[in-house]
């Protein structure tokens, strides 16, 4: 199984609307006991088992619209098919701190998980999108999406975060995600 969290390296992004992806896989390592620190196929990797089975949760390293690049790499180098991946980003179209959870689909307006899917040549990778989408901001989307979250934004966030987390860790014990959607895609923040 690969976990991949969507976001651009360095410090100037840490915070920022477009590297929730990296945010909730740092969370989902906290609660595994995993440190992301290996350096491989152009990401940061933390790679374990559970219950017999090889975890990889993985940061690419290529900035968020080379993502596919990375992912393609993991992959390949672990034999893996794209549906035993689960990809994490942003979406300006959901909602901002609510959680859509998907087995499948288009790519949508987000520019890494277009990569992603010319990349790997599928659509039929599960995802989790962590909305970001509101009408306080008024100018380009480029600069929205690498702000920094406002503060009256930080609890939505910070819920949307600790939820995607909690999703994927009871993916990767259960290893059922037809129930993860159930029970994560009723979570949407006011």
């Amino acid at each position: 199984m690969l976990i991949v969290g969507l976001g651009n390296p360095g410090a100037k992004y840490e915070k920022t609307y477009h590297n929730m992806g990296f945010q909730v896989v740092d969370r989902l390592a906290y609660l595994l006991g995993a440190q992301i620190k290996d350096k491989t196929c152009d990401a940061l990797v933390a790679t374990f088992f559970v219950k017999g089975e090889k975890v990889i949760i993985a940061k690419p390293q290529t900035y968020m619209n080379l993502s596919g690049v990375s992912v393609k790499q993991l992959l390949n180098s672990n034999k893996m098919k794209p549906e035993e991946a689960v990809i994490v980003y942003d979406d300006v179209d959901l909602p901002i701190g609510n959680l859509r959870l998907r087995k499948e689909g288009s790519a949508g307006t987000h520019n890494g998980m277009r990569n992603i899917v010319a990349e790997v040549g599928a659509t039929n990778i599960p995802r989790i999108r962590v909305g970001i989408g509101h009408d306080d901001f008024g100018g380009e989307l480029r600069d929205m999406v690498l702000s920094k979250v406002e503060p009256e934004y930080r609890g939505k966030v910070d819920d949307a975060l600790e939820n995607a987390a909690y999703a994927l860790r009871d993916y990767i014990e259960n290893r059922d995600f037809d129930a993860v959607m159930r029970k994560y895609n009723s979570h949407k923040n006011k």
